[in-house]
This record gives structure tokens, sequence and C-alpha cells, in this order.
């Protein structure tokens, strides 16, 4: 197995004395670092459901993982208890939305992961689904990027399960 050759210092670096270095590599770090954060806020929509409705989301989407597919967490804009992001491109959770359009016939359409029934709906650039069955209606928008989309759906379940009670289950 070939070996990774060894690090060595720059000479003009050493001219510039070790502070200098020390500040650069420091910077270069910081840089590193802020740059892999996901750096902007994501825009998301917030709802404006019934108050029992906000103290429910809440609690749920405060439930929810550090990490969607290995996405991390990001900021939202505006900064609200009801959403989340993950990733880039942006993973969208929004807690307290309406049924989508179709979720009357959607029964039949309800598929089921980690115990949690969701509808899903094509969208250009990804599937949106939305929990149905359940107290809460709960949205989490994927994009095409993370194929296959339904695979975010076992990141979030164990939270949905634990603070989104069930009233009808799939069928």
């Amino acid at each position: 197995m070939p070996r990774r050759p060894h690090l060595t210092i720059n000479r003009s670096d050493l001219a510039r004395g070790p502070r200098t270095s020390l500040r650069t590599v420091t910077a270069v770090a910081l840089l590193a670092v802020l740059t892999a954060c996901g750096s902007d806020p994501v825009p998301i929509a917030v709802p404006q459901p019934a108050p029992e409705v906000v103290d429910a989301c809440t609690t749920l989407v405060k439930a929810f993982p550090q990490k969607i597919l290995d996405a991390d967490h990001r900021d939202t804009d505006p900064p609200s208890p009801l959403t989340k992001a993950y990733g880039d491109p942006p993973i969208e959770v929004t807690c307290g939305v309406s049924p989508p359009a179709g979720m009357a016939q959607a029964q039949s359409q309800c598929f089921e992961v980690n115990g949690v029934g969701w509808y899903a709906k094509e969208a250009a650039n990804g599937v949106i689904f939305t929990t149905i069955g359940r107290k809460l209606y709960l949205e989490i928008a994927v994009p095409k990027t993370y194929t296959p989309e339904a695979n975010a759906l076992t990141d979030v379940s164990d939270a949905v399960k634990a603070h989104n009670p069930l009233i009808t289950p799939c069928t």
C-alpha cells in the first residue's frame, strides 16, 4: 500500500515566523467550517395554525434529529418552531400545514414507513410527503438530489410516532 508523503513546512512560512503560519492555518480552518455549515438560512413559509397546533408542532419539531439522510440541520428564515431544514439543497420540514389537495382520496394512496402513514405528492424538484392519519399535518419536502426521497422518512419516524398521535392507520 503506498504511503502518503509527510507534511512539510513551507520555508517561506518559517521566514515569516510561527505566528503568521498559525494565523493562516486558523483562518483556513475557520473558512472551511463556515463553508461546510450551509451558508444562508433556508426561506420556508411559516403556517399560521391554531395555538394548540403550534404547541404540539413545537414539541414535534424539537424532537427531530440533527441530521436527515446525513444532511446537517440548517437555520430557517424566518426562524420558527414550526419549521426545520437540512442539507443543501434543503430538505424542508413544516408542521401545522393544511392538508394537501387530494388528501380526501389519500387514504387509498397512503403508504407506511416505520409505522407512520404518509401521502406523497410529486413536485417539480422532488417529492412532498405529508403525514396522514395523525393529529398534526407535517410536511417534508425532499429534493430529487436525495433519491429515493422516501428514505428521509425513516430518519423522522420515531419523532413523529412519539409526538404526533395516531388517529387513523394507513389502510
